[in-house]
């Protein structure tokens, strides 16, 4: 099984250390489904404008009219990094087969947009896709999935929460349910073993204008931010403009750990025991959530598996993607 992206080393800031994998392709059958070979149609529209800033989604689908299933794609990159350009080609080849439609969304990057800035544009997202997309892409609204790693992950657990729409179902690749544990809000000591970063130069890199997605040569400097961040236990209070110290209460909102409720869809977790990005109890914490409320939900947990599930049993990671991929098709076929 071929991934996205190659692995990445942490040490350098260069590059973004959080690595974005998901579904790996599958030959799977359901009505309607288009030839295998068929080239997805790719539109980009703009579901947002805030000032100046317009934030794009990027919609793939077979050229007919016919109303489809819509897959949901959120990138990660700690909210810092990241681009809708990147969605994995697994993904595509899942959708064509089954005749899915994919949306990769972009979203406002921090730390210049704040936290809930990030997640309204989610939220709006979803709006936009229930409320135009009929009339704009032929999607079918009633089945959606959606899905995104790492902090997609977390967007895309944060999308159970919406008052409005609720997808048929979430999945989560090694996503996380809190912003605020010591995961986040202590110095990391894996981080520490690289070149410490300066402050000065750290934020150097960021505060310019605020982004809606990166390429390599913008992402150098957010990379060394990102680091930073790590390295100095951080991240929440830059994202947020608060204290996880004494700001717990205000946090809680942005914490779907701490939110879930009955009506919390379906989710499938994929997640590796050796994660020191987001370590594995993030996604048992949620798992413990969803069952207090018998919410159905599916784990699968790679032993040895880093960020991305790196280092577990090839096997094993390749029959996790292939269980992933099933999971959509499942929920958006039923």
């Amino acid at each position: 099984m071929a991934l996205l992206y190659p692995r990445i080393l942490h040490v350098s800031p260069k590059v973004l250390c959080l690595l974005v994998a998901t579904v790996c392709s599958q030959t799977l059958h359901a009505q309607e489904t288009p030839n295998s070979q068929t080239e997805f149609a790719k539109s980009t529209f703009t579901y947002k404008t805030v000032g100046d800033v317009k934030i794009d989604a990027d919609v793939y689908r077979v050229p007919d009219k016919v109303k489809r299933p819509v897959v949901v794609w959120i990138h990660g990159g700690a909210l810092i990094i990241g681009t809708r350009a990147g969605v994995p080609p697994q993904l595509k080849d899942l959708a064509i087969q089954e005749g899915f439609i994919i949306v990769s969304l972009d979203y406002r990057l921090g730390p210049e947009a704040q936290l809930p800035e990030i997640v309204s544009d989610v939220t709006d997202a979803l709006d936009w896709v229930h409320d135009k997309g009929p009339n704009l892409f032929h999607s079918d609204p009633s089945r959606l999935v959606v899905a995104g790693a790492s902090a997609g992950g977390y967007l895309a657990l944060m999308s159970g929460l919406h008052p409005k729409v609720k997808p048929n179902a979430i999945v989560s690749y090694w996503g996380f349910g809190d912003i605020d544990g010591d995961w986040t809000t202590k110095p990391s000591e894996s981080y520490r073993k690289g070149k410490l970063i300066d402050k000065e130069v750290a934020w150097s890199g960021v505060g310019k204008e605020v982004l809606t997605s990166t390429n390599q040569e913008n992402g150098r400097g957010r990379s060394a931010f990102f680091l930073y961040l790590k390295q100095t236990g951080t991240w929440v209070n830059a994202l947020t403009g608060l204290d996880p110290k004494t700001d717990r209460d205000k946090l809680t909102p942005f914490c779907p750990n701490r939110n879930v409720t009955p009506e919390f869809p379906p989710t499938l977790f994929l997640h590796g025991t050796a994660d020191i990005d987001v370590p594995v109890e993030q996604t048992h914490l949620m798992v413990a959530e969803l069952k207090k409320h018998n919410i159905p939900q599916e784990t699968i947990i790679i032993e040895g598996g880093g960020h991305g599930l790196w280092g577990g049993d090839k096997q094993k990671i390749e029959a996790a993607f292939a269980r992933s991929a099933e999971y959509i098709r499942e929920q958006l076929t039923k």
